[in-house]
C-alpha cells in the first residue's frame, strides 16, 4: 500500500470541500482498502466520512416508502424487521452478499459503488485493462471470461458488476440522494451506473467529489411480493454467476406490475424492461416466465467461456418469477 494522507470529517459541507484531486471517500473501507493493498487504487488522500452517520445513518419506513441513509451498514439493513417484511428483496440481496463480518462493516453507499471482481482489473501484472489504465486494451477479451458479462459489454470492457443490493434497488425504481459542490440532487438509481462503452474507467454518473447520502425506495403494491435469487459457485462469500431481483403485483394469477433486476450477467445493475412489459396483464405460468426470460437475454453476447450464462440467467429469472408468485404476503 502506498502512503496517503488521512482526514476524518463530521460535516457534510467539509466533506464536499475536502474531496478533490486524487482523493477517495472512506466509509466501511471493504472495497477501497482491498484495492489500495492490491495497488489498483492509489489515492493520495483518504477522507473518512463515518462522522456523518448522525445525518446519513438512518433507516425509516413511512407512507412514501423506504429511506436508507448511505452510512447504514449492510448487516443492519438486512436484519431490519420492517425491511424484511415490506421490502424482502432488499433484505435478501444484502443477506446473500459477502460475509457477516463484511456486512457489519460495509455501508450501503459504498456497496453500490464497489468495483468489479474482474481478475484483469484487480491484478496489476495485467497491463491491458481499460478500467485501470484507459486506452491500454482489455485483456479479458482474449482471456478467461467465465464470470464476465453477457449484457452491456463493449469492445473495451466486459467486466461484470459484482453487487447484489444494487439489483434490488434498480428493480424497485429507487432514487439516489447526492450531495456535491453545487448542492444536493436526486437521480434514479438506474441512472447511477454507466455502461462501459469506450470509457469503462468512468463507472458512474457521479460528479467529481459528489457524495451519496441516501436512497429512497418508493412504496408500491409489489414490494412485499419480492425476492432475490442468487446462483453462485459456493453458498457463501461469492459473487453471483447469475441473479434476479423480482417484485410482482398480482391480481389472482394475472400480473398487474412486474419489476426485474438482473445481476452477475451484466456490466452494470440491469433492469429488464422488455421482460417486465411481456408479463404485464397476463397470467403468470412457466411458459410466460420463460418468454420473459428469453426477452431479457435477447441482446446477450457471449465469449467462449461464458455462453452458459444465457441459459443460467434465464433459468434463474424463471425460477425467481415463479417463486415470487407463490409467496404468501
Amino acid at each position: 500500500m502506498r502512503p496517503f494522507e488521512y482526514q476524518r470529517i463530521d460535516d457534510d459541507a467539509l466533506a464536499v470541500q475536502a474531496i478533490g484531486g486524487d482523493a477517495s471517500f472512506l466509509a466501511g473501507g471493504t472495497t477501497l482498502l482491498d484495492l489500495m493493498k492490491l495497488d489498483v487504487m492509489r489515492p493520495e488522500s483518504v477522507i473518512d466520512i463515518n462522522g456523518l452517520d448522525r445525518r446519513h445513518g438512518e433507516i425509516r419506513i413511512d407512507e412514501s416508502g423506504l429511506h436508507l441513509g448511505a452510512l447504514v451498514h449492510m448487516g443492519d439493513a438486512a436484519a431490519h424487521a420492517g425491511i424484511r417484511k415490506s421490502f424482502p428483496v432488499i433484505a435478501q440481496s444484502l443477506e446473500l452478499a459477502a460475509s457477516a463480518q463484511i456486512r457489519n462493516m460495509a455501508t450501503l453507499g459504498g456497496n453500490v459503488l464497489q468495483r468489479t471482481r474482474c481478475t484483469y482489473f484487480r491484478d496489476t501484472r495485467w497491463s491491458a485493462c481499460n478500467k485501470r489504465n484507459p486506452g491500454s486494451g482489455c485483456a479479458a477479451l482474449d482471456g478467461v471470461t467465465r464470470k464476465h458479462a453477457v449484457l452491456g459489454g463493449s469492445p473495451d470492457c466486459i467486466a461484470a458488476y459484482p453487487g447484489d443490493f444494487a439489483q434490488a434497488l434498480v428493480a424497485l425504481d429507487a432514487e439516489v440522494q447526492l450531495l456535491g459542490a453545487k448542492g444536493p440532487r436526486v437521480i434514479r438509481f438506474e441512472d447511477l451506473h454507466r455502461l462501459p462503452g469506450n470509457t469503462p474507467q468512468i463507472e458512474t454518473n457521479l460528479m467529481p467529489g459528489e457524495l451519496i447520502t441516501g436512497f429512497r425506495v418508493p412504496a408500491g403494491t409489489w414490494t412485499r411480493r419480492s425476492l432475490y435469487l442468487k446462483v453462485r459457485d459456493r453458498e457463501s462469500y461469492e459473487v453471483a454467476l447469475a441473479s434476479a431481483a423480482v417484485a410482482l403485483d398480482l391480481d389472482g394469477g394475472t400480473v398487474r406490475e412486474a419489476r426485474i433486476g438482473l445481476g452477475g450477467v451484466a456490466t452494470k445493475p440491469w433492469r429488464a424492461h422488455e421482460a417486465e412489459s411481456a408479463l404485464k396483464g397476463k397470467s403468470l405460468d412457466e411458459g410466460l416466465a420463460q418468454h420473459a426470460a428469453t426477452l431479457a437475454f435477447a441482446e446477450a453476447k457471449a465469449t467462449p467461456d461464458n455462453g452458459y450464462k444465457f441459459e443460467l440467467g434465464q433459468r434463474t429469472l424463471v425460477r425467481a418469477l415463479l417463486d415470487a408468485a407463490k409467496m404468501e404476503i
